[in-house]
């Protein structure tokens, strides 16, 4: 009876998917919560910082990256030209680039529509728990659902928080003295311990937090840019070497 095996196969197949789906959730719950007070402290400050809140709201709902959104508002509020904005959240944004490096091998198989979602939707939190669940030895073929409900979580999470940053920024004139801001060091300081498995990783995070402090002084946090380059090249160049060792 080819065609109730056929079933059966497909009826196992969906549910693997939504249990990968729940598992991707349930990994990220920890994470979500660290996030909230982000969320709310980046919609509150981007609209007492001149940003409109359909501004404000479109941000998180089109860029969906916390750290380069608070970086941009900031920026933004200061008067920076469009050249310095746009040059800075770029940087900023350059650690995706080694995400997608090292998602890659695991996802190649998927189609493109799959890659463009999750790509859109891959954050540092959601990374933390993918590449932890793609380096499980399992013959699980739908980790990407994993990843789907890891993504969807942080997503609809982040645009609430927003939301509600915004309608508490526009009734309290000073967010910023709500001490909230301490989620932001405390979230990736959080995610960043763990990946402390190699020395490139080591090496990269100990460069980018020296020059992070060393050209702390400069406008338009050009030395977040420049922290930046300096980590990600030196963690480059030692994963490099070790390739060829």
């Amino acid at each position: 009876m080819p065609h109730a095996s056929s079933a059966t196969t497909e009826h196992s197949r969906s549910a693997n998917r939504a249990q990968e789906f729940r598992r991707g959730v349930r990994a990220t719950f920890p994470l979500v919560v660290g996030a909230i007070p982000f969320g709310i402290i980046f919609g509150a400050v981007a609209v007492n910082g001149g940003l409109s809140p359909q501004a404000t709201m479109a941000m998180s709902l089109f860029v969906f990256a916390g750290s380069a959104q608070f970086v941009a508002a900031g920026l933004a509020a200061a008067g920076a030209g469009v050249a310095i904005i746009v040059l800075t959240t770029f940087v900023v944004n350059l650690r995706h680039a080694l995400y997608a490096a090292s998602l890659a091998p695991h996802m190649k198989h998927l189609p493109q529509r799959w890659l463009a979602l999750l790509g859109f939707w891959l954050t540092d939190e959601s990374y933390l728990v993918v590449i932890d669940r793609y380096a499980q030895a399992d013959d699980s073929r739908d980790k990407h659902w994993f990843f789907l409900g890891s993504a969807l979580f942080m997503y609809t999470n982040w645009q609430l928080c927003t939301y509600i940053g915004i309608r508490a920024g526009q009734a309290i004139a000073d967010p910023a003295s709500w001490g909230l801001d301490f989620a932001l060091p405390v979230t990736f300081i959080g995610m960043l311990v763990p990946m402390l498995r190699s020395r490139p990783v080591v090496a990269c995070v100990l460069v980018a937090g020296v020059s992070a402090v060393l050209f702390h002084s400069l406008p338009n946090q050009l030395g977040l840019i420049i922290a930046t380059l300096l980590g990600v090249a030196t963690g480059a160049l030692l994963q490099k070497r070790k390739a060829k060792a």
